[in-house]
């Protein structure tokens, strides 16, 4: 006797076999099995992805363990060379990368920070990743090196940069929205707060920072007098965007003008930069033991 097809259709989709017979049952009808599963495909498709996005590079850390933590960051850097001296085609990324390294080597001499450098090479970094690497590494000082330009050769001397008041109100509200609160400041891990909480517990972190980095502008300023030209207004603020770290006091450190012969000649001079550096390790040091006697 022939097998029904309807038994057959049954068996390979693994039900049971039609219920004949009745005035309701129908020839070769196969009942649907709650949550019965379609067969499986014999065919899938596989899109490869791009790998996520490696952050930048960690970089070295010389120094003790148990010491505070600077980042220095040179300027510019790869296919951007920052301003370049209409006399002599001197770039500022290759100044700024020459006072950063002889900053990192005086504080190691002195032994009392550990030190870290954002690009020891002529490498191409957007701004957000110097502060991401300062934040990453936890450091408690961000100093980034750049130097000044202008129209006129005659401009001259260093000016220290820290952050504005108005820029530090757009920052907190613009950090609490786009990490969705998940940014730890000062240690304080904001996920689980409400959004106008975050808000003023980043503003309330970044004003501090903000405070902390303009005593460090005028301790530096002291510590550079003699051995560093300053300019007459030699502490500005603006938003730049390597000093918007909210939890790491910050300053933008224009070592002079790369566009005046004069500071050029100073800044690629062994003696200047040795000036630089011993005015930042002087400042550095006095930065961090006030902040111990708190």
């Amino acid at each position: 006797m022939p097998v029904p097809v309807a038994t057959i259709i049954a068996a390979l989709v693994g039900l049971s076999a039609p219920v004949t017979g009745g005035a309701a049952a129908r020839p070769y009808e196969v009942p649907i099995a709650r949550n019965a599963r379609p067969p499986r495909s014999r065919y899938s498709v596989t899109i490869p992805l791009d790998p996520p996005e490696a952050g930048p590079p960690r970089p070295v850390v010389l120094g003790r363990g148990d010491r505070p933590l600077v980042v220095i960051d040179a300027g510019h850097g790869g296919h951007d060379p920052g301003a370049v001296s209409p006399t002599d085609a001197t770039r500022e990324k290759d100044l700024t990368l020459a006072v950063a390294r002889a900053i990192r080597d005086e504080l190691v001499r002195g032994g009392r920070v550990r030190v870290a450098l954002t690009r020891d090479d002529d490498r191409f970094l957007i701004l957000q990743e110097r502060a991401q690497i300062a934040r990453a590494l936890k450091a408690d000082l961000f100093i980034s090196i750049h130097a000044d330009s202008a129209p006129m050769t005659g401009a001259t001397g260093a000016t220290i940069y820290t952050l504005s008041e108005v820029a530090s109100d757009t920052t907190a509200a613009r950090l609490a929205t786009r990490e969705n609160k998940a940014d730890i400041i000062n240690g304080v891990n904001l996920s689980g707060q409400a959004s106008d909480v975050s808000s003023i517990l980043i503003d309330l972190a970044q004003r501090e920072t903000m405070n902390d980095s303009s005593r460090f502008a005028d301790i530096l300023r002291r510590e550079a007098t003699g051995a560093v030209p300053f300019r007459g207004e030699f502490h500005r603020m603006a938003g730049f965007a390597v000093l918007k770290a909210p939890d790491t006091p910050a300053v933008l450190f224009e070592v002079g003008y790369v566009t005046n012969p004069i500071d050029v000649a100073r800044l690629t001079s062994p003696m200047g930069l040795a000036a630089i550096a011993g005015a930042v390790r002087r400042a550095v040091d006095i930065q961090f033991a006030r902040r111990l006697a708190r």
